[in-house]
């Protein structure tokens, strides 16, 4: 697997995900581990000082997974905003976990579902927060 790229998270995003962690059962979701260590890594940063092309929670994001060309376009949320609206994933699915702190144009690889590996490069960060002024949301 190639070196993960740099991820920024900001400081409001990177403590509610550890409070979501906790309270979760060890054995909640597959990917936890990855996610874990994701938080671990990353550089974090206030709020107003997240650059606009890092895809944040809430932020829709385009990105192709590069084995098979496709292109999504997916608003990344918690568990608990996840509902029938299409274009949502939960950044506790695997491809939401993948997709949070990179910056428009980074690639990672990534465990997929069935023990598969998902190279996803990030396309365009669509909307973020943010950007938008929302740094409490």
């Amino acid at each position: 697997m190639n070196p993960r790229p740099r991820i920024i998270l900001s400081t409001l995003d990177a403590e509610r995900l550890e409070r979501l962690l906790e309270s979760l059962p060890a054995d909640a979701f597959p990917g936890r581990d990855e996610l874990e260590s994701e938080l671990d890594r990353a550089e974090l940063v206030a709020p107003r000082e997240i650059p606009p092309t890092v895809v944040t929670m809430n932020s829709t994001v385009r990105f192709s997974v590069q084995s098979t060309g496709q292109e999504f376009a997916l608003t990344l949320v918690y568990p608990k905003d996840v509902d029938a609206s299409p274009g949502r994933i939960s950044v506790l699915a695997p491809v939401g976990s993948a997709l949070l702190g990179l910056s428009q144009g980074d690639e990672i690889e990534w465990p997929g579902p069935g023990g598969s590996t998902l190279r996803l490069r990030i396309v365009e960060v669509l909307y973020q927060p943010e950007r938008a002024g929302e740094f409490h949301r």
